[in-house]
């Protein structure tokens, strides 16, 4: 087999994910390569890409050149990935999870102010919700770009701290102080990195299964069988973590409305079969204990 392309967003934190891929695949002697997609408008597709329900901001790109034969893989962060995919494309391989948590990282200034005072820089519905849902009185910047582009905007800017994924400034080996918050249910699949390929190039998807970490695939994928069921194509703040410990499963999450003052949560532990799906067990659970009025009133706020 010639070497194996490796498709990947072109940020530094993307690129390190693309090179633990290829990490695991020359460790079975595999040759890699790495192709930086750098997002670019419409690309030329034999099929619309509407018809293809390509739908993932971080994701449509290197859909689409999967699709074109550019790449003969996609890595991603597994929380960027839609939860339905476009036809022909599936996600083969999953590393083994390292860091699910969000952190709290503040500037200088804030370093003595307590939780409820700070002014906090997210974008993302979730941090903010469930945020809120402790401290309704917080207030918020929109942040966005990598994480050395939001430190930066941290020391620059009109607020106090920020909150990040500890995978990514664990990966990018940043020395900065931070805060865990157990208050905080990460994001579902969040600090998994994911490898997507062709339903049609079964020689490199057998490949793939080979680099694949069983455990964290059972977990995540509880955890996007929830946030599918839960969504309805909706972003909406949903946290989702499950984890094995010894021979169970316990799976933590919560949808809550975006002021904060409407939480449902579950906490679930249960021994696993591959029979049932649990993910969708636990959110109908959600949605039938409030769950479907607060997605309906959340799809009209947003």
């Amino acid at each position: 087999m010639k070497s194996i392309r490796i498709g990947t967003r072109n940020s530094a934190l993307a690129l390190w994910q693309a090179r633990e891929v290829a990490r695991h695949l020359q460790n079975l002697n595999y040759l890699t390569e790495i192709i930086p997609i750098v997002s670019s408008g419409d690309k030329n597709l034999n099929q619309p890409l509407y018809s293809l329900g390509i739908t993932g901001i971080f994701t449509r790109d290197l859909d689409t050149a999967l699709l074109n034969d550019e790449i003969d893989i996609a890595v991603h962060s597994l929380k960027d990935v839609p939860t339905k995919l476009p036809e022909n494309i599936e996600l083969i391989a999953y590393l083994e999870r390292d860091y699910p948590q969000d952190v709290l990282i503040r500037r200088k200034s804030a370093e003595n102010k307590d939780f409820h005072e700070l002014k906090l820089a997210t974008s993302s519905l979730r941090r903010r919700a469930f945020w809120l849902k402790h401290y309704p009185d917080a207030e918020f910047s929109d942040i966005r770009g990598n994480i050395q582009t939001r430190l930066q905007k941290l020391e620059e800017q009109d607020f106090d701290a920020t909150l990040l994924s500890l995978a990514g400034i664990k990966r990018m080996n940043m020395d900065i102080d931070y805060e865990m918050l157990p208050l905080m249910i990460p994001a579902p699949s969040q600090g998994v990195i994911a490898v997507a390929g062709h339903s049609d190039k079964q020689e490199i998807n057998d490949i793939l299964k080979q680099i694949s970490h069983k455990e964290t695939q059972i977990c995540v994928e509880i955890e996007r069988n929830f946030l599918s069921t839960l969504e309805g194509g909706c972003t909406a703040p949903i946290g989702a973590f499950a984890e094995i410990i010894e021979d169970q499963i316990r799976f933590k999450a919560a949808l809550c409305s975006l002021d904060g003052k409407n939480y449902i949560a579950t906490d679930e532990s249960f021994e696993y079969n591959e029979e049932e799906n649990f993910g969708e067990k636990f959110a109908n659970i959600v949605l039938e204990n409030g769950g479907k009025e607060l997605m309906a009133e959340i799809k009209n706020q947003i």
